[in-house]
């Protein structure tokens, strides 16, 4: 009987063995590829960054290179006029050119009504619930 259980099972094996191996392979190229490819590109922005790059950081804190230390691998960011922070390398989430910018000069000068640098109607009417309480 129990040879007969050992023959029976000897020719399946092979697509027994071939569906982890398939599964493992979809996981590599759908999961692992893609995070490796991205860590690289990272790194190589990491070590590209200039003074005078305009980045945002991890944080999320946008401000200019104004120095580099290659010893610390620290930067010196500049976040406002005259004022400057020190961070990691690391902490460069990506470098902003000018292609990224939120929003054109020219639709901000003049929004839908009219109204020139953004001014807006405070009148009741456009309160929030708080004001009609």
């Amino acid at each position: 009987m129990v040879q007969f259980l050992a023959q029976s099972s000897g020719g399946s094996s092979y697509a027994g063995l071939l569906i982890p191996v398939l599964l493992l392979g979809v996981f590599y190229f759908l999961l692992i590829r893609p995070q490796q490819r991205r860590a690289k590109e990272q790194q190589a922005l990491i070590r590209s960054v200039e003074e005078g790059d305009e980045i945002v950081m991890t944080s999320g804190i946008i401000g200019t290179i104004v120095a580099i230390d290659e010893d610390d691998d620290t930067l010196t960011v500049e976040i406002a006029p005259g004022t400057q922070v020190r961070i990691l390398r690391a902490g460069v989430g990506r470098r902003l050119t000018a292609d990224d910018e939120d929003y054109d000069d020219e639709d901000y000068d003049e929004d839908e009504d009219g109204d020139e640098g953004g001014e807006h109607d405070t009148s009741d009417e456009q309160q929030g619930p708080i004001q009609q309480l």
